[in-house]
């Protein structure tokens, strides 16, 4: 599980203009954060866009990340949602070549009670070849996986190893962090949190922002990780108004247009997202040439 200490990034699609993936696109990608730092990747994730996107598309994303990625970085797949007998058939269909782990999204919109959220994961656990790291994420979901629910999933199936936690809560942060085995680990969901949840035992972030500054990112998580929070808080708070704007009009449009600037892919998204204004686009490449001169 040491593998998914550090910094994870939540990888963009990049698409063509026609609204096609852009698998070149998407090699740059790979190599910029391999080079930046990174210690691992997570493919086809919310950031992904993987709502727009076909099951032959994602077989293909998959396919080509790890081909890409060589065996350079653990790669982890996302696949997700809330009809669990088919998320259930989508895992057991996956290609696991070159892939370590399974990052799976609390079921969302049929907003499920505690038990059934447990029952939904029991069933993915028993079937999975891979690691599961469970996902929460109520903003979108529209519902929260309690701390108990995360701690009894935890206790109770060896191959869930770890939560991506994007709850916000402390309280809840907290109650996972006593109750949890030694050796499951918490992972932070929200990049503007990453430090202090370090601080309270997290093993990282699956960061978004990552995606543009790899090295940035994963440099103050290092330093964190090594306790050394008096140079990491500097480094913490150059990156608040990056993440802010990147966050602005949504997840990947930002993300997207700070790629589009440092000339990684281009800014496409699929709809119902659009992509950045020209205000927010200009401000994010403001703050991306400040930040890039400081290094």
């Amino acid at each position: 599980m040491n593998k998914f200490q550090g910094t994870g990034v939540a990888l963009v699609t990049p698409f063509n203009t026609d609204g096609s993936v852009d698998y070149n696109g998407l090699k740059n990608l790979i190599n910029h954060l391999t080079e930046g730092g990174i210690d691992y990747l997570v493919s086809l994730g919310t950031t992904g866009e993987t709502a727009t996107m076909t099951k032959d598309e994602k077989k293909k994303v998959w396919a080509y990340t790890a081909e890409i990625n060589n065996n350079r970085l653990p790669l982890v797949a996302g696949i997700g949602g809330n009809d669990t007998l088919a998320v259930a058939e989508d895992i057991k269909s996956f290609d696991t070549a070159g892939y370590s782990a399974i990052l799976s999204v609390s079921p969302y919109y049929n907003k499920p009670t505690q038990e059934g959220i447990y029952q939904h994961y029991k069933h993915l656990a028993e079937i999975s070849p891979l690691d599961l790291i469970l996902y929460n994420v109520p903003g979108r979901t529209g519902s929260n996986m309690s701390p108990e629910t995360t701690c009894r999933l935890a206790h109770d199936f060896k191959n869930i190893i770890a939560t991506k936690e994007a709850s916000g809560s402390f309280d809840q942060f907290n109650q996972i962090m006593r109750d949890k085995p030694a050796d499951f680990l918490l992972i932070s969901g929200d990049d503007p949190v990453t430090l202090p949840m370090i601080a309270l035992g997290a093993a990282g972030i699956i960061s978004v922002i990552g995606n543009a500054l790899p090295k940035q990112f994963s440099d103050m998580v290092n330093l964190c990780l090594a306790g050394d929070y008096r140079t990491a808080l500097p480094a913490h708070l150059a990156l608040i108004e990056f993440t802010r704007l990147a966050f602005a009009e949504g997840n990947p449009a930002g993300i997207k247009a700070a790629l589009r600037h440092l000339g990684v892919c281009g800014d496409t998204v699929r709809l119902p997202l659009v992509k950045a204004s020209s205000m927010l686009e200009k401000a994010i490449n403001a703050e991306l040439d400040k930040i890039n001169q400081t290094v």
